[in-house]
This record gives structure tokens, C-alpha cells and sequence, in this order.
């Protein structure tokens, strides 16, 4: 099962769409966004901020981890080390130290700017797919009705 490893404070950065002068609305914002993603898709992920946890975030299929007082990049380097088959872990970071870190363990990297755009790519194509329901909904209504 394929594992992706979050650099949360390091894709924040990377997504205007996501920042806030509120710290912990931009990670709860985060969060949603990549449950919504991630939805129905059989990967492990685990999202890890700087920090301490001002208001628990409940998503699912994500597991959130803050570092308190030492950092995330740690925290990851933590969580790779230990993990038996690196092979199968994707770091989502920008972060050069944690990457080649990740790439001498065997992981996949990918950068959280193409990551992100790839996250706000797949929100677009399910609000549109949306709109095309909600417009053959309208057409089946005035079948319906005898509404042309």
C-alpha cells in the first residue's frame, strides 16, 4: 500500500489557496482538502505540522501528527526510518534536506509545489463534473414536468 508522508506547513507555503493569517484555519483547510482527495483511494497518509495542537482537526483516513517541541522534518525523518518498506513512501515535500534524506531511503519524493497543484487540478475536475450533474439533473426535472 502506497504511504505519502506530508510536509504540512511546507505545502501550506506552496498553496495561495490555502493560506491564512489564522495558523490553524490553514491546517484544518488543509486537511479537508486532502481527505476530500485522498476519498476512496487505498493509500496510508500521515500529515505532520510544526508545532502544538491548538484545536484537534478530525479528518478521516489521515492520520495528523504535530512535532511540539522538536521539529516536523524530524518527526519524518522519524517516520521513514522506521517504516519497513520505504519503497512504498511518497514524500510530499519542498523542504531539499528531507528530500534527499528520503530519496537515500529508497522513497519516492514529490514536490508539494506539483503535489498542490495536482490536489487543486482534481478539486476543479470534481466541481465541474458537479455542475455537468446538477445540469442533466435540470434536464431530467423538465422531462419530468413536461417543461421544455
Amino acid at each position: 500500500m502506497r504511504y505519502f508522508i506530508i510536509d504540512g506547513n511546507n505545502l501550506i507555503g506552496k498553496m495561495p489557496s490555502v493560506k491564512s493569517k489564522d495558523k490553524n484555519a490553514e491546517r484544518e483547510k488543509l486537511a479537508y482538502i486532502l481527505e476530500r482527495y485522498f476519498f476512496n483511494k487505498k493509500v496510508k497518509v500521515s500529515l505532520h505540522f510544526d508545532g502544538h495542537t491548538n484545536l484537534p482537526i478530525k479528518v478521516s483516513g489521515i492520520k495528523i501528527f504535530y512535532s511540539e517541541n522538536q521539529t516536523a522534518d524530524d518527526l519524518i525523518k522519524n517516520e521513514i526510518e522506521r517504516t519497513s518498506n520505504r519503497k512504498n513512501i511518497i514524500l510530499v515535500s519542498s523542504d531539499n534536506n528531507l528530500k534527499e534524506f528520503a530519496r537515500v531511503c529508497s522513497c519516492e519524493v514529490k514536490n508539494s509545489d506539483d503535489f498542490g497543484k495536482d490536489i487543486t487540478s482534481s478539486q476543479n475536475n470534481d466541481e465541474e463534473e458537479n455542475i455537468i450533474d446538477s445540469i442533466k439533473n435540470i434536464d431530467e426535472f423538465k422531462k419530468l414536468f413536461g417543461v421544455d
